[in-house]
C-alpha cells in the first residue's frame, strides 16, 4: 500500500509540473509577443494569382509582368524578358512569415517613419481588381538592419529585417535576363566555331575550331590550339550576357562588324552579329532572338579572342 501511495503522490507531482510547465509556455509574454510579432505580407496561397509586380521609387519604376507563367520586363512599350528567379525570390519574400512587430497604428506616425504616400513601394497584382498587396517601404530602424512597413490601405506601422530595399534600389537592369544564349546549348554540344573578329581587332580575319575526337582542330591559321582554352572559350561565350536592352526596332541593314557562328551537332547554327554603337560599347543580334542588346568593350574583348590566345 505504502509502494502505491508513492506511485500515486510521484505521478500525480508529474502530472502537475507538466501542466504547470504547458500553462507557463502557452502564458510566457515573450511567446506572445512572438506569436504576434510573426506576420507574412502576402497570403502565400495568392501567390499563383500574381501576374504584375510594379515596383516604384524616385526616379524608378520596374514593371513585371507574366505571361505564360513567365516574367517579363516592360519598358515604354517593349517587354524583355526577366531573370525569373530574382522575381520569385521577391515573391517569396513578401509571402514568408516572419517576425514583424506592431510599432504603430495611426495615420499621424506614417511622416514619422517615411510611410507617406508616393515613396517606395511594391505593388503585386494579380487579375481584375484590387492588388493583392501594396506595400509601402519607409525608413530604416534603429538597428540599422531593419525597416518600418505598412499596406498603403492600413494605418498600422510594423518593422522587420529589412529583405526588401536590394528590390526597391537595384537598376532596371538588374532585373533583366541578358543572357545572349538563355536556352543556348552545353559548350559538348558545339561542333564547330567560326570566328569572325571585329576590322583592326585580333588577326583581323576568320578562323575556326571543329571538334576532332576529344579535341580541337583550328583552321585558317597555323597554329595547335590548346583544347582546355578552346573549351573555357566556348563556354565563356554560351555565358556571356548584355550589358542592357536597346530599344527596337534592330537596324536593318544591320551594321555587322564581327560574327560568331556555333554549329552543333543537331544540326543548328546560332550566330551573334556584332555592331559598332556607342563609345565604350557595341551592339549586338543574336539569331533567333527579337532583342538587341548592348556590350561593354570588355565582353567583346572576350567574345572575340585574338586566335594567338589558344
Amino acid at each position: 500500500m505504502a509502494y502505491r501511495r508513492k506511485l500515486l503522490i510521484l505521478s500525480s507531482l508529474t502530472l502537475l509540473l507538466s501542466l504547470v510547465y504547458i500553462l507557463s509556455l502557452i502564458f510566457d509574454p515573450q511567446r506572445s509577443l512572438s506569436r504576434a510579432a510573426a506576420y507574412a505580407w502576402l497570403d502565400g496561397r495568392l501567390l499563383d494569382q500574381a501576374d504584375r509586380v510594379l515596383i516604384r521609387k524616385a526616379g524608378l519604376t520596374v514593371n513585371l509582368l507574366r505571361r505564360n507563367d513567365a516574367w517579363l520586363v516592360s519598358r515604354q512599350g517593349n517587354e524583355y524578358p526577366a531573370r525569373q528567379l530574382r522575381v520569385e525570390d521577391l515573391l517569396a519574400a513578401l509571402s514568408r512569415r516572419a517576425s514583424y512587430p506592431v510599432r504603430a497604428a495611426s495615420a499621424s506616425s506614417h511622416r514619422q517613419f517615411g510611410l507617406e504616400e508616393g515613396i517606395s513601394r511594391i505593388t503585386v497584382g494579380g487579375g481584375a481588381g484590387l492588388p493583392l498587396l501594396d506595400l509601402l517601404l519607409g525608413k530604416g530602424g534603429t538597428t540599422g538592419r531593419e525597416i518600418y512597413l505598412r499596406k498603403a490601405n492600413s494605418d498600422q506601422v510594423r518593422s522587420g529585417e529589412d529583405v526588401f530595399t536590394a528590390y526597391t534600389e537595384s537598376p532596371l537592369s538588374s532585373w533583366y535576363d541578358l543572357r545572349l544564349f538563355p536556352d543556348g546549348p552545353e559548350a559538348g554540344d558545339v561542333q564547330r566555331l567560326t570566328v569572325y573578329p571585329p576590322a583592326g581587332g585580333g588577326e583581323g580575319r576568320g578562323y575556326a575550331f571543329t571538334r576532332s575526337g576529344t579535341g580541337w582542330n583550328l583552321r585558317g591559321l597555323d597554329l595547335e590550339p590548346d583544347n582546355s582554352r578552346v573549351e573555357s572559350y566556348i563556354r565563356g561565350i554560351l555565358s556571356a550576357q548584355g550589358e542592357d536592352f536597346l530599344p527596337p526596332p534592330v537596324p536593318e541593314p544591320f551594321p555587322e562588324a564581327g560574327r560568331l557562328v556555333l554549329e552543333l551537332g543537331n544540326g543548328t547554327v546560332l550566330t551573334l552579329s556584332l555592331g559598332e554603337g556607342e563609345p565604350d560599347r557595341y551592339i549586338a543580334k543574336v539569331s533567333g532572338s527579337p532583342h538587341l542588346y548592348a556590350l561593354a568593350d570588355w565582353t567583346v574583348e572576350r567574345l572575340f579572342r585574338d586566335a594567338g590566345y589558344f
